[in-house]
């Protein structure tokens, strides 16, 4: 049965920010959010947004308006209507049916325990060992009762990556049959990322290093649904002074929407794309449209600093510099 989940016509670049709205943004979110703007308006193109409200436990309809007015307070308009994942249900089940025919598709009742006990190492974190991969679960028992896992194929996979280059990985040993369905039937990352993409008719993604990684999974999904790749690009994290990430789980603070224009200033300084006379600048659309002018004309196909610690002392301090200075290490 073929997937008919059309993948909107688009001849230009198309870009998104996919956002998870379990808290308002914060100065790593802004980071990512302005980094994919500017790629996209750069190129003269489209830029989305999309919210990815699938776990209701998690998400709150207020944190997408806080979300929404985050963004134009800091100048950053997106085109089109928002998509939410929340209202693309038959999107996700049926590309689950057309992958469950082709036989890439398989039950698991595996404990968090079991997993813990029994998925080895990887180059990415845990590797399922494919326990039941052969156990025909999907016959036994009903699928509300079970997680749905990809079963990837053989051999070995690539990833081309922009900013990283080429990227080479073993499907089996390094990344394993991966979850496209919890148990409690929200669809997982993996699955409702890569149907999204080709809904939405994106062509480049834009986003953390942080999610390189899954980039492999949703590739997958995409491949076995027969449907293109999106170009993807990873670009820098702020992390805290011990190395973890800057979060909403850990707590990152939310953004100060009146004090955006120096929110803006901060991220521009990471990307080195400060333009003349931000640093005065109160507006924040002007300090957009001049980033936006400096990443067309010299950074486009730069890559960006992989890894940057962040905290209330360096955001003010303006350790990153202007134009022309790195103030990061590799990821």
């Amino acid at each position: 049965m073929p997937y008919h989940v059309v993948m909107a016509i688009t001849s230009g670049y198309r870009g998104r920010f996919a956002p998870t709205p379990s808290g308002p943004l914060h100065m790593g979110s802004l980071l990512t959010a302005l980094l994919s703007y500017l790629d996209a308006r750069a190129h003269d193109g489209v830029w989305m947004l999309r919210i990815d409200d699938l776990d209701a436990a998690r998400c709150d309809p207020a944190h997408t308006d806080t979300i929404r007015h985050q963004l134009d307070a800091h100048g950053l308009a997106w085109d089109g209507p928002v998509y939410r994942q929340s209202q693309a249900g038959s999107r996700y089940r049926e590309a689950l049916a057309t992958l469950r025919q082709a036989d890439r598709i398989y039950g698991c009742d595996c404990t968090r325990r079991r997993l813990r006990e029994h998925a080895p190492a990887g180059p990415f974190g845990p590797v399922y060992d494919g326990h039941c991969a052969r156990r025909h679960l999907l016959t036994d028992a009903p699928d509300s009762a079970l997680a749905l896992r990809m079963r990837v194929p053989p051999g070995g996979a690539q990833l081309a990556d922009d900013w990283h280059g080429p990227l080479v990985a073993d499907w089996q040993a390094d990344i394993g049959d991966f979850v496209l369905q919890r148990r409690d039937g929200i669809p997982g990352y993996a699955l409702a990322s890569a149907v999204d993409e080709a809904a939405m008719g994106i062509t480049h993604v834009v986003r953390g290093s942080d999610l390189l990684h899954a980039t492999f999974m949703h590739w997958c999904v995409l491949d076995a649904l027969g449907l293109p790749r999106p170009r993807s690009r990873h670009g820098p994290l702020l992390v805290r002074a011990d190395g973890a990430k800057l979060s909403k789980q850990n707590h990152a603070a939310p953004l100060v929407t009146g004090a955006a224009a120096a929110n803006l200033l901060a991220c521009c300084r990471i990307l080195e794309v400060v333009p003349d006379g931000a640093e005065r600048a109160d507006d924040p659309a002007a300090i957009v449209a001049g980033a936006v002018a400096i990443w067309r004309e010299r950074s486009a196909q730069r890559v960006p600093p992989q890894r940057i610690v962040w905290t209330e002392e360096t955001a003010d301090s303006g350790i990153f510099g202007h134009a022309g200075t790195l103030g990061a290490g590799p990821l």
